[in-house]
């Protein structure tokens, strides 16, 4: 396997249909492009989802630990329903001293308060062979009304597709952080680059729009970034997806780090971008909530019926990432910076 998330195809051949026993209260299973998996318990769903703790040290431990944080709950918010209950797996290296450890957790703990969110059960431990920054898995669990609920699968053709914040957001504020003191693009677009960090969550996005209208799917830009998400939320609701690339916004900072790296924003990683989908007399609606949050957004497209393209651009087809810059340009920015 590559490094990074398992691609469309690993998914369709080592995991669709596979999936253990087939039982009435799972109303989404794994689903290529779904963020997460939803449940019927009672009269109220479950929305889960599971990802790596990932502690980037580099950044200072405590934006390490929000970093990580943000993004074990992220998928789940997608679900349109607030976080609820956060399970966290630590499996850290031996030797792991216990103020980096509480560090992280008084983090954890904190955010979790803010969300309304429990930290609900977990295992710590420490063993050969884990390493910093992967150092752990969680899983999240969003509780709430079925009519609330938005489906990663529900995108229909006439929806108009919303994308907040644009691309690149987690790959310019993650490198703005770790290297903006010496990257040579000036002052101004240096502390820009610096504050996109600030937005790499995309849980108030998701929220935000889920309660402002009719959304019917939502999925984040992480890895592969913008590009990406756009295909994984076309393929799981069976739809294509037309973008005017004039139309999506564009954060500062952004293009002058992406410049420097030498990376395309449209296909590195941007956890803190939501691309949704919205019934059209909902739009102007869930536009006015997220800038009423100060959450730059956009209309920047429609949804189609599927047809020989899942994703176009200005007419032209989109081609679907195979991998994703931002951790060659992190280590470029190591050996360039820091000469390691």
């Amino acid at each position: 396997m590559d490094s990074g998330k398992a691609s469309r195809r690993f998914f369709e051949e080592h995991v669709s249909g596979r999936t253990g026993a087939s039982r009435g209260d799972v109303r989404l299973g794994p689903t290529y492009g779904a963020d997460f998996g939803v449940v019927d318990v009672g009269d109220r769903v479950v929305a889960m989802a599971t990802d790596p703790v990932f502690v980037l040290r580099d950044l200072g431990i405590e934006r390490a630990a929000w970093y990580a944080f943000h993004i074990c709950v992220s998928d789940a918010a997608l679900s349109g329903l607030p976080p609820a209950h956060l399970a966290v797996d630590f499996n850290l290296p031996p030797g792991t001293d216990t103020e980096t450890f509480d560090a992280i957790w008084a983090v954890f703990d904190r955010e979790a308060e803010k969300l309304g969110a429990s930290l609900t059960t977990g295992h710590t431990g420490t063993y050969e062979g884990c390493s910093f920054p992967t150092v752990g898995g969680a899983t999240a669990l969003s509780v709430g009304d079925p009519a609330d609920l938005v489906m990663p699968t529900g995108a229909r053709p006439g929806d108009r597709v919303v994308v907040t914040k644009g691309p690149a957001i987690e790959s310019a504020g993650m490198l703005g952080v770790l290297f903006g003191d010496d990257l040579p693009i000036g002052a101004a677009a240096a502390e820009a680059a610096r504050e996109r960090f600030e937005d790499i969550s995309p849980v108030r996005d998701a929220l935000t729009a889920a309660a402002a209208g009719k959304v019917t799917a939502m999925h984040d830009a992480t890895e592969r970034g913008l590009a990406n998400a756009f295909h994984e939320l076309a393929a799981a609701s069976g739809v294509s997806l037309a973008v005017e690339r004039e139309r999506v916004p564009v954060l500062p900072g952004v293009r002058e780090v992406c410049d420097y790296f030498d990376i395309d924003p449209w296909t590195t990683s941007s956890e803190g971008t939501v691309v949704a989908t919205v019934a059209p007399e909902s739009v102007d609606a869930v536009l006015a909530a997220l800038d009423d949050e100060d959450i730059p957004a956009a209309e920047v497209g429609a949804v189609e019926e599927r047809g020989g393209e899942r994703v176009t651009v200005d007419g032209a087809p989109l081609a679907e990432p195979e991998s994703d810059p931002l951790w060659g340009a992190y280590e470029t920015g190591r050996e360039r910076f820091w000469g390691e």
